[in-house]
């Protein structure tokens, strides 16, 4: 009879072995659950605290990423192996110590995050959460969010929380999975740029809560040249209404009260000079100056093509201790679910960046590299036949 997955599987050990404690307590999809009850991460646990902020304001704002050398030679003379996961998206760096980068390797470093929309460190035990911070704020004013979680730990209040464990109950049924994808409160007036993210505690090997970014670089040119030029005609409506009303709901503090900002559907970074997409699944509400039923189109259309199109996508498997900074400017993410009864707990600091603006005359990813380096084009014309078979 096969082993109830209920039950531990049982394991022959030779006597007078040692007793591997994983192997003999192994459950198929189950690996063991840290229930240490001393947790030397106690003080950045989540909270709401009960206070009040005034409207964001517009803040000055300068990229560093532009101060970065164009061979990135100040951050990678220090790294021991540098790789891309996909040619469109995510790459990783080793042997470089976020906590102790210079001015000049932390330019180089926005400009490679700008470049690559979201970069890889492993084993950044020495970045505490006073280091991380500063880190961030090298990059520009640190956001403060309105409703999510900031650290138990008073002082904190520009540091977003991510906490699930055992107890925390899984609301994957009250979104659609392309909702859950998102960019970083784009509805503030400046929407962050340069965002870090460290994991403290998360699933064992295997164990689940992945990452998953795409690049809007990528989604801009995967959409056609008429589609293109229609969409850079456009605005959209990023809202923070259903994230306050959700805390609302819960009987949590709503800091700062909910704004409804119109942004541009296609804007340029300053830092590469290329077009991106500026889409949100979780936050865009409405495309303005056009009907409803064309706005929900669009809508639908925007979501498949960002939450579908695998060339725009890389995924991370977390470790201890590890961070990734991505560019929330030309990016989406999401979280993958499923991990539990583990915990996974991450602390994030992010920077506001420039108010969302498009340069008519900046570039795509794809026609830039293609002009400096010759990488082929895609051919776009879907009336085309092919033989599909891979």
């Amino acid at each position: 009879m096969a082993p109830s997955l209920e039950e531990p599987v049982q394991t022959t050990i030779n006597i007078g072995a040692p007793v591997n404690v994983a192997v003999q307590n192994y459950v198929p999809g189950r690996n063991i659950v840290d229930t240490h009850a001393d947790y030397e991460h106690e003080d950045l646990r989540p909270s709401f605290p009960d206070i009040h902020w005034s409207a964001l304001k517009e803040v000055p704002y300068e990229d560093k990423g532009l101060l970065g050398d164009q061979q990135f030679r100040n951050l990678l003379n220090a790294a021991t192996d540098v790789f891309d996961y996909t040619p469109k998206i995510g790459t990783e760096i080793q042997g470089v110590r976020l906590a102790k980068l210079t001015k000049e390797q932390k330019n180089d470093l926005a400009r490679l995050i700008a470049i690559r929309g979201v970069v890889f460190f492993r084993s950044q035990d020495d970045l505490d959460i006073d280091t991380q911070r500063q880190l961030g704020a090298y990059f520009g004013t640190l956001h403060k969010h309105a409703t999510t979680s900031v650290p138990m730990k008073p002082g904190l209040e520009d540091v977003h929380v991510v906490y699930t464990d055992e107890k925390s109950k899984d609301q994957r049924a009250l979104f659609t999975p392309s909702f859950l994808w998102h960019s970083d409160v784009t509805y503030e007036i400046q929407p962050p740029s340069y965002t870090s993210l460290k994991l403290l505690s998360g699933p064992p090997r295997g164990g689940g809560g992945d990452t998953i970014w795409a690049s809007q670089y990528a989604a801009y040119d995967a959409l056609s040249p008429h589609m293109q030029k229609y969409l850079e005609s456009l605005t959209a409506l990023h809202s923070a209404e259903m994230q306050a009303a959700g805390s609302h709901a819960l009987g949590r503090p709503v800091r700062r009260d909910p704004v409804i900002t119109e942004h541009p559907l296609v804007r340029t970074n300053p830092v590469t000079g290329w077009k991106s997409l500026f889409f949100n699944p979780g936050f865009v509400t409405n495309i303005v100056g056009v009907p409803k039923a064309e706005s929900e189109a669009i809508i639908k259309y925007l979501n498949e093509v960002i939450t579908t199109t695998q060339e725009l996508h890389v995924r991370f498997r977390w470790r201890k201790n590890d961070v990734a900074f991505w560019d929330n400017r030309v990016t989406n993410h999401s979280a993958s679910y499923g991990f539990a009864p583990h915990r996974r707990h991450a602390v994030r600091v992010a920077c506001q960046a420039e108010r969302p603006y498009l340069d008519p005359n900046s570039k795509s990813q794809e026609e830039d590299l293609h002009a400096r380096f010759g990488f082929a084009l895609v051919d776009k014309d879907g009336s085309g036949q092919s033989n599909y078979n891979d």
